[in-house]
Protein backbone atom coordinates (compact mmCIF):
# COMPACT_ATOMS: atom_id res chain seq x y z
CA UNK A 1 0.00 0.00 0.00
CA UNK A 2 2.99 2.42 0.75
CA UNK A 3 4.90 1.84 -2.42
CA UNK A 4 2.12 0.85 -4.85
CA UNK A 5 0.38 4.58 -5.21
CA UNK A 6 3.45 6.31 -4.79
CA UNK A 7 5.39 3.88 -7.34
CA UNK A 8 2.24 4.25 -9.71
CA UNK A 9 2.51 8.00 -9.72
CA UNK A 10 5.90 8.00 -10.71
CA UNK A 11 5.39 5.95 -13.47
CA UNK A 12 2.35 7.69 -14.55
CA UNK A 13 4.74 10.86 -14.76
CA UNK A 14 7.48 9.51 -16.54
CA UNK A 15 6.65 6.71 -18.54
CA UNK A 16 3.09 7.21 -19.07
CA UNK A 17 -0.40 4.62 -18.00
CA UNK A 18 0.37 1.67 -19.89
CA UNK A 19 3.65 1.35 -17.60
CA UNK A 20 0.98 0.51 -14.98
CA UNK A 21 0.24 -2.83 -16.85
CA UNK A 22 4.17 -3.65 -17.58
CA UNK A 23 5.48 -3.31 -13.84
CA UNK A 24 2.64 -6.00 -13.11
CA UNK A 25 4.31 -8.83 -14.52
CA UNK A 26 7.83 -9.43 -13.07
CA UNK A 27 5.88 -8.57 -9.56
CA UNK A 28 3.78 -11.78 -11.00
CA UNK A 29 6.91 -13.58 -11.87
CA UNK A 30 8.50 -13.25 -8.33
CA UNK A 31 5.65 -14.20 -6.52
CA UNK A 32 4.97 -17.31 -8.59
CA UNK A 33 8.65 -18.13 -8.33
CA UNK A 34 8.88 -17.57 -4.44
CA UNK A 35 5.42 -19.38 -3.89
CA UNK A 36 6.89 -22.54 -5.73
CA UNK A 37 9.98 -22.22 -3.65
CA UNK A 38 9.43 -21.08 -0.18
CA UNK A 39 5.69 -22.08 0.42
CA UNK A 40 5.08 -25.50 1.51
CA UNK A 41 1.73 -27.39 -0.07
CA UNK A 42 -1.31 -27.81 1.86
CA UNK A 43 -3.94 -30.40 1.57
CA UNK A 44 -7.29 -31.76 2.47
CA UNK A 45 -7.32 -35.37 3.64
CA UNK A 46 -9.00 -36.12 0.35
CA UNK A 47 -9.00 -33.88 -2.70
CA UNK A 48 -12.25 -32.36 -3.25
CA UNK A 49 -13.87 -32.44 -7.37
CA UNK A 50 -14.00 -29.32 -9.65
CA UNK A 51 -17.33 -27.70 -9.35
CA UNK A 52 -17.26 -26.16 -13.10
CA UNK A 53 -20.98 -24.83 -12.81
CA UNK A 54 -20.42 -23.00 -9.79
CA UNK A 55 -17.23 -21.56 -11.07
CA UNK A 56 -19.08 -20.50 -14.23
CA UNK A 57 -22.42 -19.07 -12.30
CA UNK A 58 -20.46 -17.63 -9.66
CA UNK A 59 -18.35 -15.29 -12.31
CA UNK A 60 -21.54 -14.41 -14.29
CA UNK A 61 -23.28 -13.24 -10.54
CA UNK A 62 -20.12 -11.06 -10.16
CA UNK A 63 -19.70 -9.59 -13.49
CA UNK A 64 -23.24 -8.82 -14.27
CA UNK A 65 -23.34 -6.97 -11.20
CA UNK A 66 -20.46 -5.28 -11.23
CA UNK A 67 -21.17 -4.23 -14.55
CA UNK A 68 -24.24 -2.89 -14.06
CA UNK A 69 -22.77 -0.53 -11.62
CA UNK A 70 -20.16 0.71 -13.93
CA UNK A 71 -22.24 0.68 -16.97
CA UNK A 72 -25.04 2.44 -15.47
CA UNK A 73 -24.37 6.29 -15.23
CA UNK A 74 -24.03 5.69 -19.02
CA UNK A 75 -27.10 3.76 -20.01
CA UNK A 76 -29.47 5.11 -17.92
CA UNK A 77 -30.78 2.63 -14.59
CA UNK A 78 -33.90 2.23 -16.38
CA UNK A 79 -33.03 1.73 -19.69
CA UNK A 80 -33.71 -2.06 -21.16
CA UNK A 81 -30.30 -3.02 -21.07
CA UNK A 82 -29.85 -2.15 -17.70
CA UNK A 83 -33.38 -4.19 -16.56
CA UNK A 84 -31.64 -6.99 -19.01
CA UNK A 85 -28.97 -7.10 -16.78
CA UNK A 86 -30.68 -6.76 -13.71
CA UNK A 87 -32.90 -9.70 -14.95
CA UNK A 88 -29.74 -11.94 -15.69
CA UNK A 89 -28.22 -10.98 -12.41
CA UNK A 90 -30.83 -11.73 -10.44
CA UNK A 91 -31.37 -15.40 -12.77
CA UNK A 92 -27.65 -16.27 -12.39
CA UNK A 93 -27.58 -15.43 -8.39
CA UNK A 94 -30.80 -17.38 -7.89
CA UNK A 95 -29.22 -20.65 -10.35
CA UNK A 96 -26.05 -20.34 -7.97
CA UNK A 97 -27.54 -20.80 -4.85
CA UNK A 98 -29.73 -23.69 -6.14
CA UNK A 99 -27.00 -25.57 -7.86
CA UNK A 100 -24.92 -24.89 -4.85
CA UNK A 101 -27.18 -26.09 -2.51
CA UNK A 102 -27.36 -29.49 -4.40
CA UNK A 103 -23.86 -30.18 -5.26
CA UNK A 104 -21.89 -32.63 -2.75
CA UNK A 105 -18.72 -30.45 -3.06
CA UNK A 106 -19.77 -27.49 -4.01
CA UNK A 107 -17.43 -24.65 -4.84
CA UNK A 108 -19.37 -22.07 -1.89
CA UNK A 109 -21.03 -24.52 0.51
CA UNK A 110 -24.48 -22.13 1.13
CA UNK A 111 -24.28 -23.73 4.55
CA UNK A 112 -20.87 -22.12 5.86
CA UNK A 113 -23.71 -18.97 5.83
CA UNK A 114 -25.58 -20.46 8.74
CA UNK A 115 -23.23 -19.82 10.72
CA UNK A 116 -23.10 -16.04 12.26
CA UNK A 117 -19.59 -15.47 12.88
CA UNK A 118 -18.29 -17.05 9.41
CA UNK A 119 -21.00 -15.15 7.51
CA UNK A 120 -20.39 -11.53 9.22
CA UNK A 121 -17.11 -12.12 8.61
CA UNK A 122 -17.27 -12.55 4.74
CA UNK A 123 -19.76 -9.25 5.02
CA UNK A 124 -17.08 -7.28 7.22
CA UNK A 125 -14.32 -8.27 4.34
CA UNK A 126 -16.49 -7.06 1.64
CA UNK A 127 -17.07 -4.04 3.34
CA UNK A 128 -13.60 -3.31 4.17
CA UNK A 129 -12.70 -3.23 0.46
CA UNK A 130 -15.51 -1.63 -0.73
CA UNK A 131 -14.43 1.56 2.71
CA UNK A 132 -10.75 0.73 1.06
CA UNK A 133 -11.14 1.26 -2.85
CA UNK A 134 -13.68 3.78 -2.72
CA UNK A 135 -11.28 6.00 -0.62
CA UNK A 136 -8.34 5.47 -2.90
CA UNK A 137 -10.53 6.24 -6.20
CA UNK A 138 -12.39 9.11 -4.62
CA UNK A 139 -8.95 10.51 -3.59
CA UNK A 140 -7.08 10.17 -6.44
CA UNK A 141 -10.30 11.77 -8.74
CA UNK A 142 -10.28 14.79 -6.68
CA UNK A 143 -6.82 15.21 -6.10
CA UNK A 144 -5.64 14.95 -9.82
CA UNK A 145 -8.97 16.33 -11.60
CA UNK A 146 -10.54 18.45 -9.21
CA UNK A 147 -7.58 20.20 -7.49
CA UNK A 148 -4.80 19.49 -10.11
CA UNK A 149 -2.51 17.35 -8.10
CA UNK A 150 -0.21 15.12 -10.06
CA UNK A 151 -0.29 11.38 -9.96
CA UNK A 152 2.72 11.29 -8.24
CA UNK A 153 1.47 13.88 -5.89
CA UNK A 154 -1.47 12.15 -5.26
CA UNK A 155 -0.23 8.84 -4.43
CA UNK A 156 1.79 11.01 -1.94
CA UNK A 157 -1.78 11.58 -0.05
CA UNK A 158 -2.72 8.25 0.35
CA UNK A 159 1.03 7.28 2.36
CA UNK A 160 -0.53 8.01 5.81
CA UNK A 161 -3.06 5.26 5.42
CA UNK A 162 -0.42 2.75 4.22
CA UNK A 163 1.25 3.77 7.29
CA UNK A 164 -1.94 3.36 9.62
CA UNK A 165 -2.12 0.05 8.11
CA UNK A 166 1.69 -1.32 8.22
CA UNK A 167 1.58 0.06 11.99
CA UNK A 168 -1.51 -1.41 12.85
CA UNK A 169 -1.84 -4.69 11.10
CA UNK A 170 0.47 -6.97 13.42
CA UNK A 171 -0.92 -5.24 16.65
CA UNK A 172 -4.32 -5.88 15.81
CA UNK A 173 -2.84 -9.40 15.21
CA UNK A 174 -1.06 -9.64 18.32
CA UNK A 175 -4.63 -8.46 20.05
CA UNK A 176 -6.53 -11.52 18.49
CA UNK A 177 -4.28 -13.80 20.07
CA UNK A 178 -4.56 -12.13 23.58
CA UNK A 179 -7.98 -11.06 23.84
CA UNK A 180 -9.82 -12.61 20.70
CA UNK A 181 -11.10 -10.53 17.46
CA UNK A 182 -14.21 -8.61 19.02
CA UNK A 183 -12.28 -5.79 20.38
CA UNK A 184 -10.04 -5.47 17.19
CA UNK A 185 -12.99 -5.66 15.05
CA UNK A 186 -14.66 -2.60 16.87
CA UNK A 187 -11.74 -0.55 16.92
CA UNK A 188 -11.59 -0.75 13.15
CA UNK A 189 -15.36 0.13 12.61
CA UNK A 190 -14.69 3.23 14.68
CA UNK A 191 -11.69 4.22 12.82
CA UNK A 192 -12.92 3.57 9.12
CA UNK A 193 -16.36 5.20 10.23
CA UNK A 194 -14.75 8.23 11.24
CA UNK A 195 -12.17 8.14 8.48
CA UNK A 196 -15.39 8.63 5.86
CA UNK A 197 -17.49 10.81 8.27
CA UNK A 198 -14.23 13.29 8.44
CA UNK A 199 -14.84 14.03 4.09
CA UNK A 200 -18.91 13.79 3.90
CA UNK A 201 -18.65 17.68 3.68
CA UNK A 202 -16.17 17.74 1.20
CA UNK A 203 -15.63 20.83 -0.65
CA UNK A 204 -12.90 22.30 -3.30
CA UNK A 205 -10.99 23.35 -1.07
CA UNK A 206 -10.79 21.19 1.94
CA UNK A 207 -7.72 21.33 3.85
CA UNK A 208 -4.97 18.82 2.87
CA UNK A 209 -4.53 17.85 6.63
CA UNK A 210 -7.86 17.06 6.60
CA UNK A 211 -7.31 14.79 3.86
CA UNK A 212 -4.34 13.08 5.16
CA UNK A 213 -6.15 12.86 9.00
CA UNK A 214 -9.09 10.60 6.88
CA UNK A 215 -6.37 8.72 4.82
CA UNK A 216 -4.68 7.98 8.34
CA UNK A 217 -8.10 7.02 10.01
CA UNK A 218 -9.05 4.47 7.03
CA UNK A 219 -5.71 3.00 7.21
CA UNK A 220 -5.75 2.45 11.22
CA UNK A 221 -9.34 1.13 10.48
CA UNK A 222 -8.25 -1.11 7.69
CA UNK A 223 -5.07 -2.59 9.50
CA UNK A 224 -6.98 -3.47 12.57
CA UNK A 225 -9.87 -5.14 10.85
CA UNK A 226 -7.98 -7.98 8.65
CA UNK A 227 -6.68 -10.01 11.35
CA UNK A 228 -9.66 -11.03 13.36
CA UNK A 229 -12.44 -11.22 9.71
CA UNK A 230 -10.09 -13.75 8.69
CA UNK A 231 -9.71 -15.21 12.28
CA UNK A 232 -13.29 -15.29 12.54
CA UNK A 233 -14.08 -17.25 9.62
CA UNK A 234 -10.96 -19.88 9.93
CA UNK A 235 -12.26 -20.65 13.55
CA UNK A 236 -15.78 -21.39 13.09
CA UNK A 237 -15.32 -24.06 11.50
CA UNK A 238 -13.30 -27.40 11.56
CA UNK A 239 -9.64 -27.61 10.28
CA UNK A 240 -10.07 -29.52 7.46
CA UNK A 241 -12.47 -26.74 6.17
CA UNK A 242 -10.42 -24.05 7.01
CA UNK A 243 -9.35 -23.66 3.76
CA UNK A 244 -12.02 -22.81 1.92
CA UNK A 245 -13.06 -20.30 4.79
CA UNK A 246 -9.93 -18.74 4.34
CA UNK A 247 -10.98 -18.97 0.30
CA UNK A 248 -14.22 -17.60 0.39
CA UNK A 249 -13.01 -14.54 2.54
CA UNK A 250 -10.50 -14.03 0.31
CA UNK A 251 -12.94 -13.89 -2.55
CA UNK A 252 -14.95 -11.49 -0.76
CA UNK A 253 -12.20 -9.17 -0.19
CA UNK A 254 -11.64 -8.82 -4.01
CA UNK A 255 -15.61 -8.61 -4.71
CA UNK A 256 -15.46 -5.83 -2.00
CA UNK A 257 -12.50 -4.01 -4.66
CA UNK A 258 -14.47 -4.65 -7.62
CA UNK A 259 -17.76 -3.62 -6.03
CA UNK A 260 -15.89 -0.41 -4.60
CA UNK A 261 -14.34 0.57 -7.59
CA UNK A 262 -17.63 0.15 -9.23
CA UNK A 263 -19.34 2.25 -6.40
CA UNK A 264 -16.91 5.22 -6.64
CA UNK A 265 -17.46 5.29 -10.05
CA UNK A 266 -20.98 5.55 -10.38
CA UNK A 267 -21.43 8.23 -8.34
CA UNK A 268 -19.05 11.07 -10.10
CA UNK A 269 -19.29 9.62 -13.39
CA UNK A 270 -20.40 12.08 -16.00
CA UNK A 271 -19.32 15.16 -13.13
CA UNK A 272 -17.12 18.25 -14.30
CA UNK A 273 -13.98 18.80 -12.11
CA UNK A 274 -15.36 21.57 -9.99
CA UNK A 275 -18.21 19.06 -9.09
CA UNK A 276 -16.17 16.34 -7.99
CA UNK A 277 -15.90 17.20 -4.13
CA UNK A 278 -19.53 17.33 -3.98
CA UNK A 279 -20.28 14.88 -5.86
CA UNK A 280 -17.94 12.15 -4.30
CA UNK A 281 -20.12 13.17 -0.46
CA UNK A 282 -22.28 10.30 -1.03
CA UNK A 283 -19.25 8.22 -1.06
CA UNK A 284 -17.93 9.16 2.03
CA UNK A 285 -21.10 8.51 3.73
CA UNK A 286 -20.77 4.58 2.24
CA UNK A 287 -17.38 4.96 3.25
CA UNK A 288 -18.67 5.96 7.22
CA UNK A 289 -21.29 3.19 6.73
CA UNK A 290 -18.79 0.48 6.04
CA UNK A 291 -17.80 0.32 9.92
CA UNK A 292 -21.45 -1.13 10.63
CA UNK A 293 -20.93 -4.36 9.35
CA UNK A 294 -17.46 -4.76 11.41
CA UNK A 295 -19.49 -4.04 14.64
CA UNK A 296 -22.18 -6.55 13.33
CA UNK A 297 -19.36 -9.30 13.04
CA UNK A 298 -17.96 -7.86 16.49
CA UNK A 299 -21.08 -8.71 18.07
CA UNK A 300 -21.50 -12.18 16.17
CA UNK A 301 -17.79 -13.45 17.44
CA UNK A 302 -16.79 -14.43 20.61
CA UNK A 303 -14.90 -12.08 23.33
CA UNK A 304 -11.68 -14.61 23.96
CA UNK A 305 -9.29 -16.08 21.64
CA UNK A 306 -11.00 -19.03 19.85
CA UNK A 307 -14.54 -17.95 20.97
CA UNK A 308 -16.43 -17.43 17.93
CA UNK A 309 -19.92 -17.31 18.87
CA UNK A 310 -20.42 -20.07 15.31
CA UNK A 311 -23.75 -21.78 14.57
CA UNK A 312 -22.52 -23.74 11.61
CA UNK A 313 -24.55 -26.65 11.24
CA UNK A 314 -23.10 -30.19 12.04
CA UNK A 315 -25.12 -33.43 9.58
CA UNK A 316 -24.17 -36.07 12.01
CA UNK A 317 -21.57 -38.62 12.22
CA UNK A 318 -19.37 -38.66 9.06
CA UNK A 319 -21.65 -35.77 7.22
CA UNK A 320 -20.38 -32.94 8.83
CA UNK A 321 -18.11 -30.14 6.98
CA UNK A 322 -15.28 -32.83 7.24
CA UNK A 323 -16.58 -34.47 4.67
Amino acid sequence: MAVGPVTGGALVAGFGWRSLFWINAPVVVAALVLSAVFVPESRAPRARRLDVPGQVLLTVVIAVWIGVLIEGPRIGWTAPAAFGAYATGAVATLGFVWVESRRSEPLIDPRLFRGRSFSGAAVGATAVFVALNVTLLLNTLYLQHGRGYSALAAGTVTLPMAVGATVCAPWSGRLVGRVGPRLPLIVGAVFITSGGLCLTGIEQHTSLLLLLLASLLIGVGFGFANAPLTNTAVSGLPPARAGVAGAITSTARQFGAALGIALAGAFVSGTEPAGLARASRPGWLLVAACGLPLLTAALTTGGRPGATGSTAPRTGPGRGYED
